[in-house]
């Protein structure tokens, strides 16, 4: 590796760590902050131009970086909003190219539908930056569920029609072969994620070393991506599935030494790709201005079509949010209310009606109301994928710059517009709710209590047995709860090794009552992930007291 790239890395580790303490200290995005700093170097003389090549991003950033989403997406506000996810993220990204692309056509000649339709798909999905936003305000769960949600998979949707309208630009257009091309970029990549993300979780199961684990884990994105592309499907849709399948079964197959490995290397990655999106693409626009300027258009032509894409996107966002939502409203409360009142029984029946009247309380407690409507609405920020995804278009594509141009002023224009203002827009609408956006302290505590009733259930059972299938001493039975689940303050003298053994008896008891919480829906996922880190730090020094008394 050339000096020079050397030092560029570790210069770009450093902008972005700094991009991020003053984001928060200022309330700036981060990302304009990046992006700022970019143009900033790139003005600077000297400096030469700075040309990413597409693949570096479409196989080296967007896989890792949609896998490391996928694995922390919570699954249980998931499926209760599951039709309004999938509306935001697979038919709004559909409709807002499609118009985006009749507009591009009209306003640069040339250009061709397939070509026009494809970079509206480059601006469609929205950005998780804005999840953040939201969530510091203390605004809904919901609402901040729904945009994660949205900006995890429209990504994958917006990649997998880009793609589709490049090929379809580059062999003439046919309804029903892209359909069909569509089709199969998106069920060869469920399949293959699927089953790369089942195979590599019982993989890593058997991989006893948390070092050797996570990095076998940091293969996953390329394992699933890799053989779809192979088949012709879209490696970007097969890393989420695949990061989906691996948050979701990491709970019952890995070792909480593993869990917090991977929690702790997937932030820093995700936190690093996406920051380097954004300082590159600062340091290209110089050379895109200048290729701009070059054409007869200049910039004015490029400006006043991002400007009015923009409008477009949040135009064609309200028009579909607030009529999907209502319907979707009332769809879930007849749905389940219906489903209830005929649901009876024993056994699974029980548990389903059990998971119905957590959903319908769940929906109670927290209704969308128009208020939060336009919170989404205004929510809906493009960021690192669309300009990622701009980065993709093949060097021959007719006025690339321009495109590439385009691409850049709409999504800093949206984080620069929708991101300075959601804070004003929360405060009008009387959605922001001081402290609201830390852990739900009382649904933690509920959840600690219920973990606590049943390691005590367990001690009164006589059912705990040591390692070696022996039953534990009547002196260490008898000791109160407490002192195995409150923080840890081990015991010395020669029953130190058996009280330790008796506080990893007791872990197993609350990972399993927790297991079942979390399949119960009762509780929400930050909750329970919350609850189950504790569990697992709380586990992890045990077992080093335990290492160190023998």
């Amino acid at each position: 590796m050339p000096v020079e790239v050397l030092v560029f890395v570790i210069g770009a580790v450093f902008v972005i760590v700094f991009a991020s303490s003053l984001s928060q200290r200022t309330g700036i995005a981060g990302p304009l902050i990046l992006v700022a700093v970019g143009v900033g170097v790139s003005l600077i003389p000297g400096v030469a131009a700075v040309s990413v090549p597409p693949e570096l991003i479409l196989v080296g950033v967007l896989p890792p970086l949609l896998f490391s989403a996928a694995v922390s997406a919570p699954a249980i506000e998931f499926r209760r909003d599951i039709a309004a996810i999938g509306g935001l993220s697979v038919l709004l990204v559909i409709v807002s190219a499609v118009v985006l692309g009749l507009f591009f056509f009209w306003a640069i000649p040339g250009l061709g539908f397939p070509l026009a339709v494809a970079l509206g798909a480059i601006l469609s999905p929205t950005d998780a930056v804005a999840t953040s936003i939201v969530r510091r305000l203390g605004v809904s769960r919901r609402v901040v569920t729904v945009l994660e949600g949205e900006s995890l998979l429209n990504d994958a949707t917006a990649l997998v029609l880009l793609r589709t309208a490049i090929v379809a630009a580059a062999s003439g257009f046919s309804f029903l072969t892209t359909l069909g091309s569509f089709a199969w970029a998106v069920l060869s990549a469920i399949v293959v994620g699927a089953v790369a993300g089942w195979l590599a979780l019982r993989l890593r199961a058997w991989t006893t070393s948390a070092t050797a684990n996570t990095a076998l884990g940091l293969t996953i994105p390329y394992i699933a991506y890799l053989p779809t592309e192979a088949l012709g499907g879209s490696g970007l849709v097969a890393a989420v599935v695949a990061g989906v399948v691996c948050g979701q079964g990491a709970v019952r197959w890995l070792t909480p030494e593993q869990r917090i490995s991977d929690k702790i290397t997937w932030r820093t990655i995700a936190f690093l790709l996406e920051g380097a999106v954004f300082l590159l693409m600062g340091l290209e626009l110089w050379g895109i201005v200048e290729s701009n300027l070059e054409a007869e258009e200049g910039l004015l032509a490029g400006i006043t079509i991002a400007a009015v894409a923009l409008v477009i996107l949040i135009a064609v966002r309200a028009a579909y949010v607030f009529p999907m939502m209502h319907v979707h409203a009332a769809r879930v409360a007849r749905s389940m209310r219906r489903r209830l009142s005929i649901n009876g029984g024993g056994g699974s029946r029980k548990r389903s009606a059990g998971r119905m009247r957590a959903d319908i309380e769940y929906f109670d407690a927290s209704p969308l109301t128009w208020k939060h409507n336009a919170m989404i609405v205004w929510a809906g920020m493009r960021g690192a994928v669309t300009l990622a995804a701009a980065q993709t278009l093949p060097p021959d594509v007719p006025s690339r710059d321009l495109l590439v141009f385009i691409a850049f002023l709409v999504a800093a224009g949206s984080l620069l517009l929708q991101g300075m203002t959601l804070p004003v827009l929360a405060r009008l609408l009387g959605l922001r709710a001081a402290g609201a956006s830390g852990p739900p302290r009382d649904e933690i505590r509920s959840i600690d209590e219920q973990l606590r009733d049943a390691a005590q259930a367990a001690i009164d059972g006589g059912t705990l047995q040591r390692r070696g299938r022996t039953p534990f001493s009547a002196a260490i039975s008898s000791l109160p709860t407490a002192g195995f689940v409150a923080p840890l303050d081990p015991r010395g003298g020669a029953d130190a090794p058996e009280v330790l053994e008796f506080q990893l008896a007791l872990i197993a008891v609350m990972r399993e009552r927790l297991h079942e919480l979390g399949r119960s829906g009762r509780h929400s996922t930050t909750a329970l992930r919350y609850v189950l880190d504790e569990l697992d730090a709380f586990e992890i020094s045990v077992k080093l007291h335990l290492e160190s008394e023998r």
